[in-house]
């Protein structure tokens, strides 16, 4: 029997051990496959991305349930904390004392954590002092959200991905629940347990939802040359790809031809005034024009009188977000995104492309950004605007900024930035020990993999045969997969695992 262990019950775990299943060759044709999941939290529900489970249940517990003759699927609620190999077998150590000996090992349980960053340090000896409570982002253990009081202020800085992860745990963790308006929009019951969360990032808006449709025109991207300038060169890589989905899938919405507007956008300079030229003649509607700028700060140069001016704004930006999200006439957004994945492996590390990419390409589900909304509209959670400055007052943290006037007290802080993966101060066990002996190595941060199957890549940039990656952790040609990508890329690993394990045994690609 082949035996697999999947290292993370996440979505990109889950995600993977769903294709596994589905791509396993038929019972008398290749080995019984026994397939280990290892993480020590209960895994998550939904579906995995790509699934058709029925949404609410348990993800994994329906594949474990659901798992195709010939495959077996157990997880183990314990953390991998060691990967060794000995005559070609892989041997993971568990916390818990045991250890699980495979043929191939996935990791897939998400980026690794770093120690506390040293700006945070003072924000922890000052909660210890006053009794208040700080939670700090980026470190290897999940937030001990339990102490989090109910009822009260509590101050989160950052609105992006670890963001959303908080809310789930602070909201139906607690005791509230969804139910359905009458348009069937999310509604917000609260249970009577959950903080009130004022919510500051650098933008002040929460990442975009992704895209609910797909492309209805051909993605060609098409390179440009930097001269010295690889953000303008991007940039204009960005908006042709934005473009070249409206003309030729929309049409209707243009004064021209992608044929004629193609060589004269081509030609101008990005963001100059013959290209501003160009689009305000070609492109009558305003919001078929793309403004980076725009995209990138919305609340830049806005001012509002109180914080109840800034919510109606606010709430207004999601359910625009939502709207244009799901709908298919906006299929260029869905576009924008795909040059984002293109262009993220060579802009990785700038700063403007990295920060650009976690709004636009890297958001919560259309489902999810909705159940935020409903939070806003309950007032669970408050956004406080762009660049919040946090400082220490005798009452606990206080927080201000540009967008609104007054302060916002709270005796707790949740920092729900994620700091910048780095391998060689990875708090992970596991990933640390790998890297010490060079049996991986660092790209943009994260773990880096082969193309496309997902096998780990060592410090000599030898290709492991017997070890693979993905999700979040993993860089995967694009600095690591996003929900949009991750489908994919799980297929191909699940398939190059599966052929590895079980020789050419495969089920056929559809």
């Amino acid at each position: 029997m082949g035996a697999i262990v999947v290292i993370g019950a996440g979505p990109a775990g889950t995600c993977v051990v769903d294709r596994i299943c589905a791509n396993a060759a038929p019972p008398g044709r290749g080995r019984a496959m026994e397939v280990h999941v290892v993480d020590p939290g209960p895994p998550g529900t939904g579906r995995p991305p790509g699934s058709d489970a029925p949404a609410g249940e348990h993800a994994l517990e329906r594949i474990v349930r659901d798992a195709p003759c010939g495959v077996r699927v157990r997880v183990h609620r314990d953390r991998a904390i060691g990967l060794t190999e000995s005559d070609g077998r892989q041997l993971v150590r568990l916390m818990g004392g045991g250890t699980l000996e495979a043929d191939a090992v996935v990791l897939a349980h998400g980026r690794p954590g770093v120690p506390i960053e040293p700006a945070q340090q003072p924000e922890a000896a000052f909660a210890a002092r006053h009794g208040l409570l700080h939670l700090p982002g980026g470190s290897d253990q999940e937030p001990d959200l339990e102490n989090v009081p109910a009822g009260e202020p509590v101050l989160v800085r950052g609105a992006g991905r670890a963001f959303a992860d908080l809310l789930a745990p602070l909201t139906v963790g607690r005791g509230g629940r969804f139910t359905r308006g009458r348009r069937g929009e999310p509604v917000y019951l609260p249970g009577g347990f959950e903080p009130l969360l004022y919510v500051g990032s650098r933008r002040g808006v929460p990442h975009h939802a992704r895209p609910g449709y797909r492309l209805t025109g051909e993605f060609r991207p098409r390179r440009f040359p930097d001269e010295g300038d690889a953000r303008q060169a991007t940039a204009k890589e960005l908006a042709y790809a934005y473009y070249q989905e409206l003309f030729t899938a929309h049409p209707s919405r243009t004064r021209t031809t992608w044929a004629a507007f193609e060589p004269a956008f081509a030609r101008a300079e990005q963001g100059g005034k013959e290209m501003r030229a160009l689009v305000t003649r070609s492109v009558p509607r305003f919001a078929d024009r793309l403004h980076l700028d725009r995209l990138e700060r919305p609340l830049h140069g806005m001012r509002f009188g109180d914080l109840a001016g800034l919510q109606r704004w606010m709430h207004g930006y999601l359910a625009a977000d939502l709207e244009r999200r799901a709908d298919p006439g906006f299929s260029l957004d869905l576009a924008l995104v795909r040059a984002l994945l293109d262009a993220r492996l060579r802009m990785a590390g700038d700063p403007w492309f990295e920060g650009l990419f976690g709004l636009l390409a890297d958001g919560p589900s259309l489902a999810r950004q909705a159940e935020l909304h409903a939070l806003a509209r309950a007032g669970v959670v408050t956004f406080i605007g762009a660049e919040p400055r946090i400082e220490q007052g005798e009452d606990g943290w206080r927080a201000s900024g540009p967008t609104v006037p007054g302060t916002t007290t709270a005796r707790t802080l949740i920092e729900a930035r994620r700091p910048r993966s780095r391998l060689d101060r990875c708090a992970d066990p596991l990933i640390a020990a790998l890297y010490a002996r060079g049996e991986c190595r660092e790209a943009a941060g994260l773990l880096d993999v082969r193309l496309p199957d997902g096998r780990l890549v060592g410090g000599d940039g030898s290709v492991h045969g017997r070890r693979f990656a993905v999700g979040s952790l993993a860089a995967a040609g694009t600095g690591g997969d996003s929900p949009v990508t991750l489908p994919r890329r799980a297929d191909a690993v699940a398939r190059a695992v599966l052929s590895q394990v079980s020789g050419a045994l495969v089920r056929a690609a559809a």
